[in-house]
Formats: structure tokens, C-alpha cells, sequence
């Protein structure tokens, strides 16, 4: 059982809190090895390096 509301919330009221539930773009930055979009602090899929290292090798 929940609490019943004391007064009716308007429907600009209810909405306006649900206004700030939006998806965000994710940040991405160049690969320091091969210039590749990337997430930042993960390995590039393009050319398998981490911070100018191969860490994994590309086929």
C-alpha cells in the first residue's frame, strides 16, 4: 500500500521532473597511436594499443 497524495500534481509538475532522464552521448577521444575515435581508458579496437603500447594484438 502506498501513500495517497495530498494534492493533485499537474501534468507540466510531472513531467518536468521526468525531463532529465535523457540518454547522453558517450565522450570519445582519438587513439594516440593510429588517430581512431575511442572511449577514453580502453583499449583501441582499431590497432589494439593502450597509452601508445600494443597491448592486444589486431588481426
Amino acid at each position: 500500500m502506498s501513500i495517497c497524495p495530498k494534492n493533485k500534481s499537474s501534468k507540466a509538475r510531472r513531467d518536468s521532473r521526468r525531463a532529465n532522464w535523457k540518454m547522453s552521448v558517450p565522450s570519445l577521444s582519438k587513439c594516440s597511436k593510429c588517430g581512431a575515435l575511442v572511449m577514453p581508458h580502453r583499449v583501441c579496437k582499431a590497432c589494439g594499443a593502450y597509452n601508445k603500447k600494443e597491448v592486444v594484438k589486431v588481426q
